[in-house]
């Protein structure tokens, strides 16, 4: 009897390990790549990571800033990175190069990017930047929207009638100093409060209220062949990540605290908090609700303006370019 008792002891305490080992097995591997340093753009993704909602969907989740962002679409396009977070102009322009990105996820709704000028300038549209001086950071997309939010203001010859200046990403300080009577590529939900810290307010103009159509700042991407042989991987992140956003979207702030306890030393509360507070009407759709949704209209819109500004093939297909149903599975 002492010896069946011990057996079964045995062959229970190695079921248990079998099952633990199975647990651990099936914890997929996930890395996201970030398009910038972590902010209040990224609250969904840090709150999913500390309240085990990756963990919940089998997803062991390496989340890490690339030394240089700008080549996110590419490191997942190789598979290097498995998800990232970019632009939706980026994925159409790395699209019509035949990068194979697709986005799954549409993170924040509306374009963050602005034309930017100090209050004390007295600049409150586009129109009154004809024969100044405006900066941007070298980024090519930034021409054609500023090109569009002149002309729409009633500057025909749009950018022939400004002076571009490549400022890089000093924008505070050129602005500051007056290297620049305004500056095109600046978020209005962290450039605008940085200035304004500092004592220097801002009038903001933003680009869909003058000509350039609506569009998605931040989409979550993945490549082609990794959503064709992972699928079901990658509505388990979209899950999580949604879970995370859906609760900084109810309370903001909580979800600055989370950010800060997971990035010591690396946070601008000053900056965060107030941004935090900006971005919870980004992260939905009008109505309330829908975070990652995204629209056949609007991304059609902003191809066939980007075909518009030659930016593009004629041939390109805006389907191609995003997935929306993965969200929503």
């Amino acid at each position: 009897m002492k010896r069946t008792i011990t057996l079964f002891i045995v062959a229970a305490a190695i079921a248990l390990m079998s099952v633990a080992c199975s647990t651990e097995e099936e914890a997929v591997p996930v890395k996201l790549a970030l398009d910038w340093y972590p902010n209040a753009n990224h609250l969904g993704l840090f709150i999913a990571k500390q309240k085990g909602y990756f963990e919940e969907e089998g997803l062991d989740v390496t989340m890490y800033t690339p030394s240089d962002p700008s080549t996110v679409l590419q490191t997942v396009a190789s598979g290097s990175d498995n998800f990232g977070m970019n632009y939706q102009p980026d994925v159409i322009l790395a699209r019509n190069e035949g990068v194979p990105v697709v986005s799954i996820a549409a993170v924040v709704q509306h374009p963050l990017n602005s034309v930017m000028a100090l209050e004390s300038s007295g600049i409150t549209r586009p129109s009154q930047l004809a024969g100044k001086k405006v900066g941007y950071p070298g980024i090519p997309t930034n021409e054609p929207l500023l090109d569009t939010m002149l002309k729409a203001d009633g500057v025909a010859g749009g950018l022939a009638e400004v002076e571009l200046v490549n400022i890089g990403f000093n924008i505070g300080e050129s602005l500051i100093t007056e290297k620049v009577d305004a500056a095109v590529g600046a978020y209005w939900t962290h450039e605008s409060i940085l200035l304004e810290n500092q004592g220097h307010p801002v009038n903001v103009m933003k680009m869909q209220d003058w000509g350039v159509p609506d569009y998605y700042e931040l989409v979550l991407v993945t490549s082609e062949d990794y959503l064709e042989e992972n699928r079901d991987v990658a509505e388990r992140f979209a899950r999580a990540i949604k879970k995370g956003f859906e609760e900084a979207i109810s309370d903001p702030q909580a979800g600055v605290d989370i950010l800060v306890e997971e990035n010591p030393g690396e946070i601008d509360e000053g900056i965060d908090r107030p941004g935090a507070d900006l971005l919870v009407p980004q992260w939905q759709l009008p109505g309330g609700g829908g975070f990652g949704t995204q629209e056949s209209d609007r991304w059609q819109g902003f191809v066939d303006w980007m075909k518009q500004q030659g930016m593009i093939d004629g041939s390109f297909a805006a389907s191609d370019a995003f997935d929306a149903d993965l969200i929503g599975e």
